[in-house]
């Protein structure tokens, strides 16, 4: 079975041909590839734009060189970072801390454990724990200023009891 010269050519042209459609459209795929790449990466229109005009104009070279000069991550990557960054920070601003120290201290605590700083002060009507500069407590209404002060504890001396007290002897009550 020989081949004549018409049908070599032939075969040659479909050979050749479909050789052309499958890296045409390999490389219509890399300039597709390269848009959508370049579109979740970047907002500016015209580095997209000039991205596929790289690959377009220099090919597999063009996909090398943009490979090599994107943008590291993505858009929505860089929102998701932001967002943990965001939670990170609310959650370290939230936190009180001591001013004296710089302890964590909980929200409830008059003062500090560890430095004895005044963190809060109590309503002089309703007792609700209070910021110091707050002159007006916002529970109970009750105005801060000229209230009076909080009744401070007497300091009782023990009488003295004589040799043969007994401890009962010894307790006294004080009411207010």
């Amino acid at each position: 079975m020989t081949l004549d010269r018409e049908t070599l050519n032939t075969i040659l042209l479909y050979g050749i041909t479909a050789s052309g459609a499958v890296i045409a459209a390999i490389w219509l795929g890399l300039i597709l590839w390269t848009w959508r790449d370049m579109r979740q990466r970047s907002r500016d229109p015209l580095a997209q734009v000039a991205a596929s005009l790289m690959v377009a104009v220099l090919g597999l070279f063009g996909v090398i060189i943009y490979v090599l000069l994107r943008p590291q991550e993505t858009l929505t990557e860089a929102y998701e970072r932001s967002l943990e960054e965001e939670a990170l920070l609310q959650n370290i601003e939230t936190r009180p801390i001591c001013p004296g120290c710089g302890r964590a201290v909980k929200d409830a605590w008059q003062v500090c454990p560890y430095c004895h700083t005044k963190l809060k002060k109590p309503c002089v009507h309703c007792g609700e724990l209070l910021e110091l500069p707050w002159n007006l407590c916002p529970y109970c209404a009750g105005s801060q200023v000229g209230a009076g002060r909080v009744p401070q504890p007497q300091v009782v001396t023990p009488p003295a009891y004589a040799a043969g007290a007994t401890a009962a002897d010894a307790v006294e009550f004080v009411e207010e």
